[in-house]
């Protein structure tokens, strides 16, 4: 089973507006909802590949009833730690001219309730996935990441993180099975400006001696690399299409990773999650199995 884990899901509500103008009322075109956070995007993603996995995280209010019933609505199995106080966040996305964000702080994560998760997480078993994904909120602890990887030591089971500089870099005595910086997250890591491929797998290579077992380097419109296990070095280049939206694009590409290894092939899980990367950024909203496909015939 594939397990994610969302500290601070979010409704995203996407506003569509032909001009904002500041200090003045403003009138939409048209607005989406979208339940998400880091993890349960991978969860939305991997159901659209017909793998199935179980959104773990913390919810609150209506707004967390809400996010909770949109993913069941999907059909993703969640198991979520419901906090006495606060609301799950609100992110407002105007799109106009310019892109504008603003993101809400999130509920207050007691130590009850975290331990709670904890709970949850011993239930793993041998062989299970578990996602790990974004930033942590201010009512964490900031090693929270080593903790959770500590616990599950020793019990074979993979743990994938996305995350960047301290983060991440704390977490690789752990060996996780996959960790994806992009080239710049990367760059930033070893305090430096990555131009070249040879440039961006030497220092790759680096975060796998210091112990990741695979890692997969996104870059934009450079497409992906991956060195894995075996110190192959894998890469793919980038899906063609109109950029719409880079909300999610990376935490597709983990999912479609992901679900590509699950067949045991790196080749292919590389080329998987670089077609569900670009199939979010090539859409609205998530990516979809019809464009997912689509993208994966031109990548061959």
């Amino acid at each position: 089973m594939i397990y994610t884990v969302t500290f601070n899901p979010a409704i995203d509500y996407v506003v569509h507006t032909e001009e904002m103008k500041l200090g003045e009322v403003n009138r939409s075109e048209s607005e989406e909802m979208y339940f998400g956070g880091k993890g349960i995007n991978v969860s939305i993603v991997l159901k659209e590949l017909g793998i199935d996995s179980k959104a773990l995280g913390f919810t609150a209010g209506f707004t967390g009833e809400a996010i909770e019933n949109g993913i069941r609505a999907m059909g993703i199995n969640s198991d979520f730690v419901r906090l006495k106080n606060g609301n799950s966040r609100i992110n407002v996305k105007i799109k106009s001219d310019e892109e504008t964000e603003l993101n809400g702080q999130g509920p207050h994560i007691d130590s009850e309730s975290l331990e709670k998760l904890f709970e949850k997480l011993d239930e793993l078993k041998g062989g299970d996935t578990l996602v790990l994904a974004g930033s942590i909120p201010k009512s964490l602890p900031a090693d929270i990441y080593e903790r959770i990887l500590e616990r599950l030591q020793g019990r074979n089971i993979r743990a994938v993180v996305d995350a960047t500089k301290d983060l991440l870099l704390n977490v690789l005595k752990y060996k996780p099975f996959l960790i994806k910086p992009n080239n710049h997250e990367l760059g930033e890591m070893f305090g430096t400006k990555l131009t070249t491929d040879e440039e961006i797998e030497h220092y790759a290579r680096k975060l796998q001696e210091m112990g990741a077992v695979n890692v997969l380097i996104s870059m934009a419109g450079d497409g992906a690399m991956l060195i894995d296990e075996d110190g192959v070095t894998h890469r793919c280049g980038v899906c063609s299409g109109k950029v719409k939206n880079s909300v999610g694009a990376g935490d597709s590409m983990v999912a479609g990773f992901v679900a590509g290894i699950q067949q045991g092939c790196y080749e292919y899980a590389l080329k998987l999650g670089t077609a569900a990367g670009g199939a979010t950024a090539f859409s609205d909203g998530l990516a979809v199995r019809e464009m997912i496909d689509e993208l994966m015939g031109q990548l061959g």
